[in-house]
């Protein structure tokens, strides 16, 4: 009975929205009077709903595909229940947005999808309450936090990895995505809320849930509906998380006046009212572990593929004018970012550089996996892990690319706060536990291509399981 009924609610919702995309259709987008080309793949009354239902790695390989079809074009994506929107390839419209935040904003389409795991923190907010939180990040990741992580906290923490890691034993298998993440979990608890923390306890699984979830709702316009069939703990994970909020803060005014550089500290003097510390003090944790976690993790998936990198960084690991890690390290977030999808809503009727025009409350889509991977951006071996891309023709500098061409760290006002820290722990994890430690795959050949499983940024699915064995010269030396 129950199922009858799911189905009859099912049907009559999505009669709804075809009978919504009759009689009612979104604003239209047009490029010089004209309207805009549709990506491929739509179909009649539905649009491209199912494809946006696509499992992460099949949604990515289609917009993947539908850049080598269409290069830079800025294109319709039509779904009958979602607002008029638009996929955008082309770096002049994407340094357009990131110029003029004032017009492209979060808007009401993600922050209702997201409101409920990111409250009114940073991630989710515009305006004053996001230059208030802004402001707070900014203190704590100051040049004293940077040295301190690089010179005290890291290194300790990192000594504890490589330990563990040596000493893991021959044909024992280590899931190195989550010892990455317990590591940079660790770090996160210590230097910004001055609290122990683990990868493993219940809150990390249920953030790890609920962020999930989040992303389907951004992917399904039936989520309303679906999500109570799709997602039962879904309830149960935003107590949990919510509960670690409170537990941050509770913790951070009993200290009172202690004196503390800590991102929480910086968080109550800015914003004082202790739900909205709370919300923006868990989305500062998950910005500051859960993406340097991931990056590394696929960084270590390239390097057991390319052994010609890990033997030059092993040569140039302890040459500190050399910046071939930082290199390793942008070249692996090319090829997979920690937010492969962004998502913006005009605030306004706005007219991008290519001509196309867009109503008010337009969703801008980017797909920075899609970019990275461009052909025309990135030339002919753009499919290829290649760091030397990034370096001068001497091989000694670090050639940066402007944010709208390489918008790994967003850019604009809302440009990464975190960079510079992660930039640090990339270059100090990659020259600490390369020089020392052998990393063999722990899978067969046919499950080699690693994917990413559902949720904001790009976690690996089922984790980097590897073998570790200890390098013999680095030992010896």
């Amino acid at each position: 009975m129950a199922s009858s009924l799911t189905l009859w609610l099912l049907g009559a919702l999505v009669l709804g929205f075809c009978l919504r995309a009759l009689f009612f259709p979104p604003a239209a987008i047009t490029r010089h009077g004209k309207p805009l080309r549709r990506l491929p793949g739509g179909l009649p009354l539905i649009g491209h709903g199912l494809s946006l239902l696509q499992g992460r790695p099949k949604l990515l390989t289609w917009l993947v595909e539908c850049q080598k079809q269409h290069h830079l074009e800025t294109m319709e994506i039509y779904v009958p229940s979602l607002p008029a929107g638009v996929l955008i390839s082309d770096s002049r419209n994407l340094d357009f947005v990131f110029k003029n935040e004032a017009l492209f904003r979060k808007g009401d389409f993600f922050r209702s999808r997201s409101r409920d795991l990111f409250g009114d923190g940073i991630i989710n907010v515009d305006g004053d309450a996001w230059r208030v939180q802004r402001k707070a990040g900014l203190r704590f990741l100051g040049t004293s936090t940077i040295r301190t992580l690089t010179e005290e906290t890291l290194p300790r923490l990192l000594r504890h990895s490589l330990d563990s890691l040596s000493s893991a034993g021959e044909g024992r298998v280590v899931d190195l995505q989550a010892e990455l993440h317990e590591l940079t979990t660790q770090l996160m608890g210590e230097m910004a809320y001055d609290m122990e923390m683990h990868a493993d306890d219940d809150f990390t699984l249920a953030f790890e849930y609920a962020a999930g979830a989040t992303a389907e709702r951004l992917q399904n316009p039936l989520w309303p509906l679906t999500e109570t069939f799709t997602r039962p703990g879904m309830r149960r994970a935003l107590a949990t998380v919510r509960t670690r909020g409170r537990q941050m803060v509770a913790k951070a005014v009993s200290d009172g006046n202690k004196p503390s550089g800590t991102l929480m500290r910086c968080l109550l003097d800015g914003i004082g009212h202790q739900g909205r510390v709370a919300d923006a003090a868990l989305n500062y944790l998950s910005a500051g572990r859960d993406t340097t976690a991931q990056a590394l993790t696929w960084t270590f998936y390239l390097l057991m593929k390319h052994a010609d990198v890990v033997t030059r960084l092993r040569s140039e690991a302890h040459d500190e004018g050399s910046s071939y890690a930082l290199a390793v390290f942008y070249e692996a977030l090319r090829l997979y970012p920690p937010i492969p999808l962004e998502i913006k809503q005009a605030q306004q009727d706005v007219t991008l550089p290519d001509g196309t025009h867009l109503p008010r409350n337009a969703i801008v889509i980017w797909c920075t996996w899609a970019m990275n991977r461009s052909s025309t951006g990135w030339g002919p071996d753009a499919a290829s892990f290649r760091p030397d891309r990034w370096l001068s023709p001497d091989g000694q500098q670090l050639v940066h690319r402007p944010a709208a061409e390489f918008p790994v760290f967003h850019g604009g006002q809302r440009s990464c706060l975190g960079r510079r820290m992660a930039e640090a722990m990339a270059v100090q994890v990659l020259t600490t536990l390369v020089p020392w430690l052998d990393f063999r795959p722990a899978y067969t050949s046919e499950e080699d291509r690693r994917v990413s499983r559902s949720g904001l940024t790009l976690p690996m699915e089922g984790g980097l399981p590897v073998y570790v064995d200890c390098v013999a010269s680095s030992r010896e030396g």
